[in-house]
């Protein structure tokens, strides 16, 4: 009984360990008028939504969201809280792409040595991009002390389209590094990122596609007085096709 109690345990603490945070939004929007974004917690593959008040999606609620708009401003988006997302939502003002950027960097030390991880500070960014008229562009930087996706695509995803994203660690091209691409019903997809940082792929179904990448920063640190082994960057990005 000992050990069903302990492989049950080990299952319920990776599982929420395999969280991550991601934006869902419309990729079109319309000049003035509003235009609403959600964050997400949880696991999309596989239907998992935490509620906004439950403890899971409380350990990531110090989050900031922004808004970058075409020319570069930047505005906070303030958030009110929903059942299993927060809502924002801004006005855009001119034709172009904007890019949504959420940024968490103040989170508690974590210590999963009992599951050979280590002690280390988790980080997370997700973006998504909203295009305004007929063209997409690519979207801004929006981490350079950490990591981030960037889509490099200049045509409205649509299904059946390829998809380019570049990933990026402080400001350069992560080389080499595991991506991985998810939809709903239990199917994902698992990528190396060139040279280069970047990964392409088709877009075979009419649906959300969230991706996710992550990178261990091998720098001890201390943080709110608990030291830690590394930092573990997390970076999403969701590609809503066309409707």
């Amino acid at each position: 009984m000992k050990n069903i109690f302990f492989i049950l345990l080990l299952f319920i603490s990776a599982n929420s360990f395999a969280h991550y945070i991601w934006l869902e939004t419309s990729p079109n929007g319309k000049l003035g008028e509003k235009h609403e974004v959600k964050v997400r917690f949880g696991e999309y593959t596989y239907g998992v939504l935490e509620e906004v008040e439950g403890e899971a999606f409380q350990g990531v609620k110090d989050f900031e969201l922004w808004m970058v708009a075409p020319n570069g401003e930047k505005q906070r988006l303030n958030v009110s809280v929903e059942d299993n997302y927060y809502l924002a939502s801004f006005i855009p003002s001119e034709k172009g792409s904007y890019t949504l950027a959420l940024d968490n960097k103040d989170m508690k030390v974590l210590d999963y040595t009992q599951y050979d991880f280590g002690i280390f500070k988790p980080q997370y960014h997700a973006k998504a991009r909203v295009a305004v008229g007929e063209k997409s562009e690519e979207i801004k930087k929006t981490n350079l002390d950490g990591i981030e996706i960037v889509e490099l695509s200049k045509e409205h995803n649509s299904k059946n389209a390829e998809v380019s994203l570049q990933v990026f660690y402080k400001g350069k091209p992560l080389a080499e590094n595991e991506v991985s691409i998810y939809v709903a019903d239990l199917w994902s997809k698992k990528m190396t990122t060139d040279e280069h940082g970047k990964v392409s792929f088709q877009l075979p179904w009419d649906t959300l596609y969230t991706v996710e990448t992550t990178f261990n920063e091998k720098v001890p640190g201390t943080f709110k007085g608990k030291d830690y082994e590394f930092i573990w960057h997390c970076a999403t990005y969701a590609i809503q096709l066309k409707k």
